[in-house]
């Protein structure tokens, strides 16, 4: 298979870096499909590949020996997955998987280290997202401190929203509860309170964004500066 030219890609890290990143890049890049729950990082094992995306969302989640477990960050066709490799360590104590099916490239962890190694802009652009994901995972720690669970699962509802085409999103009650770190009648309760401001349509397995405004002001001003982050260092979410 043909390795795709730099045009086609649809991950934004790809489409921004300059024409000698890609070809240092481009070689490597493995087509992948990413069904609903493949396993991209196993926490506590050596890192094999990095993903980018081109569509799809991907989850990093932390859990505890008695399997209570919570979302730490989400990422899509603005990111990539297994970024520790580029900070010099072989492994984290993260799970990441697919929370939304897509697909995307893969790339041996040791041929992206090389191509950051022969290109600045590579390196520079994935290392920018590193700062943006960390500003991202802040920003988590404080809605989760400060925020209802209603507020908590606007504000995430936004970022899927930023990474998905169109207004639909396919969400189960069960990762709605991970994501939130409460049970599923948690979630309902919260679903059901959204619904009734009129910012969603919520069905079984889908939610549909439809007052994408209000659910901003809904979040209280915990969504949007990570966002601005990213555009501001690395450019549009595509």
């Amino acid at each position: 298979m043909p390795h795709p030219t730099q045009s086609f890609v649809r991950n934004c890290l790809l489409s921004v870096i300059d024409a000698a990143g890609y070809a240092a890049i481009g070689p490597h890049l493995e087509p992948v499909d990413l069904p609903k729950g493949t396993v991209l990082i196993e926490a506590g094992k050596p890192f094999t590949h990095a993903h980018f995306l081109n569509t799809g969302i991907g989850s990093i989640v932390v859990s505890t020996a008695d399997s209570r477990r919570v979302e730490v960050g989400i990422f899509g066709r603005e990111g990539l997955s297994g970024f520790g490799c580029l900070l010099g360590v072989d492994q984290c104590p993260q799970t990441t998987l697919v929370q939304v099916e897509g697909e995307g490239y893969r790339v041996a962890v040791d041929a992206l280290r090389t191509a950051c190694q022969q290109s600045a802009s590579l390196r520079e652009t994935l290392l920018r997202y590193v700062h943006v994901f960390i500003s991202q995972t802040s920003y988590t720690a404080l809605s989760n401190a400060n925020q209802s669970v209603e507020g908590r699962l606007a504000r995430w509802l936004l970022m899927c929203h930023d990474r998905v085409t169109g207004d639909d999103i396919a969400l189960t009650h069960e990762f709605l509860s991970i994501m939130l770190a409460v049970q599923r009648p948690s979630v309902t309760t919260a679903l059901h309170m959204i619904e009734g401001y009129g910012f969603i349509k919520a069905r079984r397995g889908h939610i549909t964004i439809k007052d994408r405004e209000a659910l901003i002001d809904f979040a209280d001003g915990m969504y949007g500066v990570p966002e601005a982050e990213y555009r501001r260092l690395i450019g549009p979410f595509g």
